[in-house]
């Protein structure tokens, strides 16, 4: 993350008390920003910056809920909930690091990352939802909260027991964003009600690294699929310790399971509503756990379960620092590494049809993500940086030109090249296109083939810049 945060106009939701607030909230955040600049700040002064940050952030909270009441929003509710999980978890436990670390520099980037990514994303998605009067369904169907306390407890005590993990929970709202590469497990349980369970258990790559990578020889070849393998057997094992204690789950058997791509498991887990989705900070990387109840059985997954297990592996391979982190790769096989990485595409296109279309089309040469919409593709760029953005021209609610100029406000983002698809090829449209400083544009009527060789040459030009 950069230095400052920039205000962009797109994150108004159109009511002037809440915009005003969200305005301040990144205000305070970038002065927070070049205050943990300075070598010369105390420890007090820091302690009382974040606590106005924080205190303005509760009161914001507090403002925001009346306005929803007053309107008699129908996702009140799940906004509170949403509100009260950075309240009463997020910041305690990012205060408590800056704490252990007595305000070390790194702490204080974390908190203020942390705070910032949240704040955003929030904003874009959650905070628009107001206007639209849509309720957020997502959250409907969580647990009460003491016994999603409990299921945490039991979460992070197996994690104990299971790796000798100290786990702090972050959130118990997780909504799927993607927080590193990493393993994506699900498995399925069936019951003789016709209900399933579905379990979503996410290792991120440190983490797998420093507790079951660090038994791997670095020079096994079969080190790639042994590590996705045991991830597995991992997540099944947590989940069947977590059925021993809780005798109504026994009714439960697993039916499935499968490796997911974190597209894959984005679209699964979003098209559902949890009954407790948790992100645990385990000090080696991040951990999630989340678990939801469906009437009717998925089609569909094990067709694509392969591709996932070559994606991870494949991405394994190229990731030598995975394998005992202790050990130092030599400066040239690391290099190699990254020069055989896939290059990373990330489509944005609200057509279902046109995501699939260009995932078939690029995925055998790149790495290829996709977005459905502006926000999520804003999301999608702040979580895993993409070599190019193949962005459509014409989406509703945020269009293209609009996530463009969301993209060139951000200091870390504002060189990713972006290249429109467009189905408009008149000359208003490509003058208007070109005016915003695209890398280019393709029209969607062009062949498969014609935009396979556009891309393959941007990325050959690319490669032979200094």
């Amino acid at each position: 993350m950069g230095n400052h945060l920039l205000w962009n106009e797109h994150y108004n939701i159109g009511v002037p008390i809440i915009d005003k607030e969200h305005k301040k909230l990144l205000s305070i955040l970038n002065k927070l920003f070049d205050f943990g600049q300075k070598e010369e700040k105390s420890h007090f002064a820091c302690q009382e910056a974040i606590k106005y940050f924080k205190d303005h952030a509760i009161q914001h909270f507090a403002d925001e809920e009346t306005y929803m009441a007053s309107i008699g929003y129908p996702g009140l509710e799940a906004h509170k909930r949403i509100h009260r999980d950075f309240r009463q978890r997020m910041l305690p436990a990012l205060e408590k690091e800056l704490e252990q670390t007595d305000y070390s520099a790194a702490s204080i980037h974390h908190f203020l990352g942390v705070c910032a990514g949240w704040l955003i994303g929030h904003t874009l998605i959650e905070d628009h939802m107001i206007v639209s009067g849509e309720p957020i369904k997502h959250w409907e169907n969580l647990l009460p909260e003491e016994e999603q306390a409990l299921m945490g407890q039991t979460i992070a005590s197996l994690l104990h027991s299971m790796f000798r993990l100290d786990s702090r929970l972050i959130s118990n709202c997780y909504a799927g964003e993607k927080f590193g590469d990493g393993i994506y497990c699900h498995l399925v349980y069936s019951g003789s009600d016709n209900r399933k369970r579905d379990f979503f258990l996410l290792f991120e790559e440190p983490l797998i690294g420093s507790t079951i990578g660090n038994i791997m020889e670095a020079n096994s070849e079969a080190t790639d699929t042994i590590l996705s393998s045991v991830a597995k057997y991992a997540a099944k094992q947590l989940v069947e310790r977590i059925r021993r204690r809780f005798p109504s789950w026994e009714i439960f058997e697993m039916a499935e399971e499968h490796l997911l791509t974190y597209e894959q498991f984005y679209k699964i887990y979003t098209a559902q509503s949890p009954e407790f989705s948790f992100l645990f900070d385990t000090g080696k990387g991040y951990f999630a756990c989340c678990m939801s109840i469906s009437e009717a059985p998925q089609g569909g997954i094990s067709a694509v379960t392969e591709n996932a297990v070559a994606e991870i592996e494949n991405r394994l391979r190229l990731d030598p620092p995975l394998v005992r982190p202790e050990s130092s790769p030599s400066a040239e096989s690391t290099a190699e590494a990254r020069a055989r990485r896939k290059s990373r595409i990330l489509v944005v296109d609200d057509s279902d049809f046109m995501r699939k279309a260009m995932l078939h089309l690029l995925s055998s040469d790149y790495e290829v993500l996709t977005a459905d919409s502006g926000m999520s593709a804003i999301r999608s760029i702040t979580l895993a940086r993409p070599d190019l953005v193949l962005l459509d021209y014409e989406m509703p609610v945020c269009n293209g030109s609009q996530v463009l100029e969301m993209i060139r406000t951000q200091k870390d983002f504002s060189d990713i090249p972006v290249i429109f698809l467009t189905c408009r090829v008149d000359r208003e449209s490509v003058k208007k296109a070109i005016s915003l400083k695209p890398e280019g544009y393709l029209s969607k009527s062009l062949s498969a083939e014609s935009v396979k060789k556009e891309i393959d040459h941007f990325f050959e030009k690319r490669s032979r810049l200094p």
